[in-house]
């Protein structure tokens, strides 16, 4: 898939809705806002769209959604499981669709009303699923509770502490603090806070813990011969992979020999064998924080640092800008606003557009990454 894939298609335009606690419109509504300014960006008419691509999880669909913004006929439409994992792919799958000829102009979005609406954990009639009666009837009854598991765990064996996690939390929040678009923008985030926060699920307190977010996102994804005759600068997909370990088993991993050994390095080994660049080439990083120990998993999954090794990478400011790997520039899912990690995606294009409100200077390549922890996905970006 790399070799054909890289650098065969570009990501054009970029568009969102604001982010809230609460809004007012439907999830339908705000998809649309969000696609219609995503096409805006790319100098695209909707009548040209001829794919779509978002997630099981998503609750519109593409029916409706070509209906509401008027595509033409489409040609390839496609969803992708596992919640935050699906994020890349479905840029990925687009990616596919047009560099094969099965599309042209390729939409993926992602709407969600998180803050207003019911926590998924709430629906009984869901909670016991095949994995979720080896982990429920335990008391895993969140995501928090199963990554403040696979937490507690890397702290004992590798020596990890709070203040490698409150290091995660303060890197988002100060991007955050740059970004009028984020909830936490505002919002400064100290030690002490961090420290006396509420417990979520042991070793996670608040601050370890995404938002809860009402918006939506989309973005749009043409050839790269296209994209350089639309309003803004080309992004290139240089790479793309999705990553499910053999043996997997939800967030906690249980049957894998080292639970620690995520879907991030079955996702990376791919990613990286398609691409030209490697993790000591990415200028910045956008990576899945829907709960900050995913962060040093990510790291030394995606090989920026050793086995063992991720959260000592957190410290002297090395996710700050300036950093060895300045990361979450929007703020992530942590300090911007939770829509399934669809916004490190926006944020990774405005990186390398060079239009960031935490911009990295000369920022050429951009690692993305999904859900850690679960199924996952990622791209490799390139200016």
């Amino acid at each position: 898939m790399g070799a054909t894939l890289k650098d065969a298609t570009a990501i054009a335009g970029i568009g969102q809705t604001p982010f809230a606690r609460q809004l007012p419109e439907s999830e339908r509504t705000l998809a649309c806002r969000a696609i219609v300014a995503a096409l805006d960006d790319a100098g695209i008419a909707p009548s040209e769209v001829d794919a779509f691509a978002s997630y099981t999880m998503e609750e519109t669909d593409e029916v409706e959604i070509a209906k509401a913004i008027g595509a033409g006929d489409v040609t390839h439409f496609s969803k992708v499981g596992y919640g935050g994992g699906g994020s890349c792919a479905t840029v990925a799958h687009l990616a596919a669709a047009i560099a094969t000829g099965q599309a042209h102009v390729g939409v993926a979005w992602r709407s969600r009303k998180r803050g207003s609406g019911p926590r998924p954990w709430k629906n009984t009639r869901v909670q016991l699923p095949t994995s979720g009666q080896w982990t429920r009837p335990f008391g895993l009854l969140r995501p928090a509770d199963e990554i403040g598991m696979l937490a507690r765990r890397y702290m004992h064996e590798y020596g990890a502490t709070r203040d490698h996690f409150f290091n995660v939390a303060l890197a988002c929040r100060n991007r955050a603090n740059q970004n009028p678009a984020a909830i936490m923008y505002d919002r400064p985030l100290t030690r002490e806070m961090y420290m006396t926060a509420r417990w979520i699920s042991d070793p996670l307190c608040l601050f370890d813990n995404c938002l809860e977010t009402d918006g939506a996102l989309a973005c749009v994804v043409v050839s790269a011969e296209r994209a350089r005759d639309c309003r803004q600068r080309p992004v290139y997909v240089h790479s793309a992979a999705q990553g499910l370990p053999a043996q997997h088993h939800g967030m906690v991993n249980y049957w894998n020999d080292d639970p620690l050994t995520g879907p991030a390095w079955t996702a990376a080994r791919h990613l990286w064998k398609g691409a030209d660049l490697g993790p000591q080439d990415v200028d910045v990083a956008q990576i899945y924080d829907a709960f900050t120990p995913l962060i040093p998993l990510s790291l030394e999954g995606y090989g920026f640092c050793g086995r063992g090794e991720g959260a000592a990478f957190t410290e002297g400011g090395a996710l700050e800008i300036g950093g060895r790997l300045p990361l979450n520039t929007g703020g992530g899912g942590l300090s911007e606003a939770y829509v399934h990690g669809f916004n490190l995606i926006t944020e990774g294009v405005r990186q390398l557009r060079g239009t960031s409100t935490a911009q990295v200077p000369d920022a050429a390549t951009c690692l993305v990454t999904a859900g850690e922890g679960v199924p996952t996905s990622a791209l490799l970006l390139r200016s």
